[in-house]
């Protein structure tokens, strides 16, 4: 039986309503609204609500499989930020330690899986409302394109000219933003969704592949200074790249683990931008 808190902390509760109005601001700013107007500010609801609905759908997998292995876990803490987004994300503590491979790869997996999953149907719906627009020199950001984003492209927007361009629908671009959470939260490095997936596989050899991709962010940033950004937040927030060992690590993952490891590896190659914006 899953026990689940009856009781929601104050702090759990502020940061949540502080990134309900961080969010609501951007979404209206991107709307070229007034942020001091409260009805105009409500233009934000539709980017808000849907990057909150992901990233909420995203911590709660993993809250949900850590109870579900009796794992002591808070409920997610969402991170209001002066950011155009308005958010750094949100994140959970976990607060026990993690037994068996069986529960690591569970609890690294089932975040990303379940913000893939809701992202996909409002991508949709944001893409069936999202327009063309002629190219000019006042085009400041262009958001690159993941293999999915291309697939969407192609689907909604077929034989789109070099002369134009997509004006994302505010959920669509929530929901371009959720899927570059997820592709970043699944690289294989340090105590990341990926990096717990990793560990779960390759045990004590997750420092060696954790370092090597960590090291790889960097010529990434040829193709966009992102990544020199991701580096300094992954040093900032882990302190290491190393993984804290489990209790049980002699057991062998079954077919069922090794499925849902290949899902994420797909997920994480369909997801992945090698130049999330350009200026």
């Amino acid at each position: 039986m899953i026990k689940f808190s009856n009781k929601i902390p104050i702090y759990n509760i502020i940061l949540f309503i502080c990134t309900i109005i961080s969010t609501l601001m951007a979404g209206a700013f991107m709307e070229g609204a007034s942020l001091f107007s409260f009805k105009e500010i409500l233009l934000g609801v539709p980017f808000s609500f849907t990057l909150l609905f992901i990233l909420g759908c995203h911590e709660f997998g993993h809250y949900f499989y850590a109870k579900k292995n009796n794992i002591n876990v808070s409920l997610p803490y969402f991170i209001p930020a002066p950011t155009f987004i308005g958010t750094f994300g949100a994140l959970i503590r976990i607060k026990s330690p993690i037994y068996t491979k069986k529960a690591l790869l569970e609890i690294g997996a089932s975040g990303p899986i379940a913000g893939f999953i809701v992202t996909v149907p409002l991508l949709i719906y944001g893409f069936s409302k999202s327009s063309v627009v002629e190219l000019n020199s006042n085009s400041t950001l262009i958001l690159g394109q993941s293999l999915l984003m291309k697939l969407f492209i192609f689907l909604f927007f077929p034989n789109l000219p070099d002369s134009q361009s997509i004006v994302l629908h505010p959920i669509a671009f929530a929901c371009w933003i959720g899927l570059l959470i997820t592709m970043l939260n699944l690289l294989p490095i340090g105590q990341l969704d990926g990096g717990h997936i990793i560990y779960a596989f390759f045990g004590k050899n997750h420092y060696k592949i954790s370092r090597f991709f960590f090291i790889m962010l960097i010529p990434l940033s040829y193709f966009s200074l992102n990544w020199l950004v991701w580096c300094v937040i992954i040093i900032i927030l882990m302190r290491t790249l190393k993984h804290p060992p489990i209790i049980n690590d002699k057991l062998v993952l079954k077919f069922r683990e090794k499925l849902i490891a290949f899902l994420c590896l797909l997920i994480f190659i369909i997801c992945f931008v090698p130049a999330p914006f350009k200026v």
